[in-house]
């Protein structure tokens, strides 16, 4: 069946199309740029003559970089905040959804007003930091993973998906059954509840994988610096490691740093934005029955 439309209509799905491509042009070139700089002459990247294709084709960046021992230590260290983060991060969070989540829970408003409470309300930064201190969590692996192990928001998103996204009925049937609130949410619950464990899996995966504060504040260790931490150092304080900058004149220096910067800022993005194609499925459903049903 042909449907018509009328002029005004294409006109606004014109402009819709163009105020998209504009926007997708928009967000596309700064990324663009400087994958095109990380592969550019470094002289070129100072007189500031990239624009979208690179000039001058080096590699000088990636191999200053892959040759940093401290460089291949922060990768691992964030790999492994990202991945053992994360994983603490959906547990709390999922043990925590669940019981608020059941409309038989005692004093169930109660305990979401407390919940709710933490998102306005912290106990500071001095605080924090004495609470880390008095914890021995200070300078250590941990302290990157479970001082933020839960979110009051993703609990929240999480505790409305259980509540609307897991028919009670089938809830209902499994206590008719014989099972025990531990069973009905390990078998049923959480594989019914893939999407919305997708998208905080990313949520909290991006989270980690650009954590730099705390590592800042609570880490004096340089074996346990995560990635953004070596990259702000480059970024903001301008500073090169003795294998990046061995034998180099200060204005040499400085141009390679521009190379390093531009192909440091690629290495630690790149693996990230591979994990979005994969969950992006999952964003509609999720994030819809998570967090506009209430």
């Amino acid at each position: 069946m042909n449907i018509k439309t009328s002029v005004s209509e294409r006109i606004i799905h014109a402009f819709i199309i163009s105020s998209l491509i504009v926007f997708c042009l928009l967000v596309l070139y700064p990324l663009i740029n400087v994958l095109s700089s990380s592969f550019s002459s470094p002289s070129l990247i100072m007189k500031g003559e990239i624009y979208l294709l690179p000039k001058g084709l080096t590699v000088i960046g990636y191999k200053k970089i892959f040759a940093n021992p401290d460089i291949w230590s922060s990768y691992i260290n964030t790999i492994a905040y990202t991945v053992i983060g994360t994983a603490i991060n959906i547990f709390m969070t999922a043990i925590g959804a669940y019981p608020l989540s059941r409309k038989d829970f005692h004093w169930c408003k109660l305990w979401m007003i407390m919940v709710t409470f933490t998102m306005f309300f912290s106990g500071g930064m001095i605080p924090t930091y004495l609470l880390i201190k008095q914890l021995n969590l200070y300078n250590t692996f941990w302290v990157m993973v479970i001082p933020g192990a839960v979110s009051t928001w993703q609990l929240i998103i999480m505790r409305t998906f259980f509540r609307n996204g897991v028919p009670g009925e089938i809830q209902e049937a499994a206590i008719i059954d014989g099972c025990n609130d531990l069973q009905i949410f390990g078998r049923i619950v959480i594989p019914l509840s893939a999407p919305i464990i997708a998208v905080l899996v990313l949520f909290y995966g991006v989270g980690h994988w650009n954590a730099y504060f705390n590592a800042m504040i609570y880490l004096q260790d340089k074996k346990l610096y995560p990635l953004q931490l070596i990259l702000r150092d480059i970024l903001v304080e301008n500073q090169l490691s003795s294998d990046m900058s061995d034998g180099l004149l200060t204005a040499e220096q400085q141009m390679i740093g521009e190379s390093i910067k531009y192909a440091l800022i690629i290495v630690a993005t790149v693996p990230i934005l591979m994990v979005y194609p994969f969950i992006q499925k999952y964003f509609t459903k999720g994030i819809l029955i998570g967090a506009i049903k209430g």
